[in-house]
């Protein structure tokens, strides 16, 4: 077939979800062009992962979709279709090797994350995909044989128009919101837009002798007077606000409910009957001591002044004058620490973006609109989003892969 008389397809966005379609999708019959307004593909996958990218999380469809927050149910097509274990073997394959580590992050031996990206810019490249990079796209009109693609300088004109730009997490990354404005323009819906896996405000004063602290196996609950969740596992300070993988997951389950209250349990492995033995025997074993001490056998040092700060606690009372009400208090401050929540973080300091493009208003096999024929959108620009450990980066993968082979077949 001719070169003229392929099909030309336009992504807008060269971030994961915009390269693996790109590569995916372009082939004899299909041209493809990915345009970004950036100087340089895949900005924001630079920064994830702490600049080791982790790319997915290697665990079976079912835990998978456990572990997506917004509309599970839509993306059980796309994820079935190209699985985390197809991300793995696309890599491994395309000389850039995988290794798994604990929670079944994925992440690229090297802990590079230049590598993912100059993997998914090199495919594209033997692809013969057009990368038009600096180009900024300021409207898409419909035209009667497809689409308009008109930017800063330049105007396109395509059969088919895919929307890979992303959220507004990260926009010093090019996450500026523009695929919303697009998708608005043709009719869709947009789900408002809430901050995801980001830390979590708090009142309470966070001294920077805690900025390097971080609480282990400790259990987070997020309650109101409908809501209930409990997470377990790390917990770190920021200023004025809580982060670490417990606080960054409770922010995409809580970023729409109001009046929340959240408390920590600070020994999780001991129920109170345990605990409160356990504290029984301290004061046993040192009679003379003082309450400070006892904190000393059962916090880090670094966070025994916030948990006197916030609590009725008095650290001078010695161990074999505390009655069985202040052992019970004690008890009740170890086991639900309240902390005193005032919000998710900006929606700029969040890794990914929860909401988007309503996703009744998309195919979930082909990731068309169902508003436009011949209109695509796919990865964050969606209203879908996960928890931290690769699996939103494998639902950018799995959606454009989707796209790609929806178009060519």
């Amino acid at each position: 077939m001719s070169y003229e008389n392929k099909e030309k397809i336009i992504c807008i966005g060269a971030g994961a979800s915009g390269l693996f379609f790109a590569l995916n999708c372009a082939d004899e019959r299909h041209e493809v062009i990915l345009i970004d307004g950036n100087a340089k593909a895949g900005r924001k996958m630079y920064i994830s992962g702490k600049g080791r990218c982790n790319i997915t999380n290697d665990c079976e469809v079912k835990e998978f979709i456990n572990n997506v927050v917004r509309n599970p149910r839509f993306l059980y097509s796309a994820i079935n279709r190209f699985k985390p274990a197809d991300t793995i073997t696309f890599f491994n394959e395309h000389d850039c090797p995988l290794k798994t580590e604990r929670g079944n992050r994925v992440f690229p031996v090297s802990d590079r994350s230049a590598d993912i990206i100059d993997t998914l810019v090199r495919e594209c490249k033997k692809k013969k995909v057009k990368l038009l990079f600096e180009e900024i796209v300021k409207k898409i009109e419909k035209t009667d044989n497809g689409f308009k693609v008109i930017c800063k300088n330049n105007e396109y004109d395509c059969d088919k128009l895919v929307i890979a730009t992303g959220g507004l997490s990260y926009p010093s990354t090019g996450s500026t919101g523009d695929g919303y404005e697009f998708a608005r323009s043709f009719g869709h819906k947009i789900i408002e837009l809430k901050s995801a896996l980001c830390p979590l405000r708090i009142k309470e004063k966070i001294t920077k002798e805690m900025y390097d602290l971080t609480l282990k196996n400790v259990s987070l609950t997020a309650t109101n007077d409908h809501f209930r969740k409990s997470i377990f596992g790390d917990l770190e300070f920021l200023t004025g606000s809580i982060t670490g993988p417990i606080a960054l997951s409770m922010s995409s389950l809580i970023n729409r409910e109001d009046n929340i209250r959240l408390t920590l349990d600070l020994k999780p492995a001991l129920d109170e009957e345990k605990l409160d033995k356990r504290l029984l025997r301290e004061i046993e074993n040192n009679p003379n001591k003082d309450v400070r001490y006892l904190l000393t056998t059962l916090l880090p040092k670094e966070f025994i002044p916030f948990f006197l700060n916030n609590t009725a606690t008095d650290p001078d009372v010695v161990l074999n004058s505390m009655t069985k009400i202040m052992r019970k208090q004690l008890l009740n401050d170890f086991k639900r620490f309240r902390l005193d929540y005032i919000s998710v973080e900006s929606i700029d300091k969040g890794i990914v973006t929860s909401g988007g493009v309503d996703v009744k208003e998309i195919d979930p096999k082909t990731m068309e609109s169902k508003l436009c024929e011949g209109l695509f959108f796919i990865g964050e620009v969606l209203d879908v989003d996960a928890f931290t450990g690769g699996f939103n980066l494998q639902i950018a993968l799995s959606t454009a892969y989707s796209c790609a082979m929806a178009i060519k077949e």
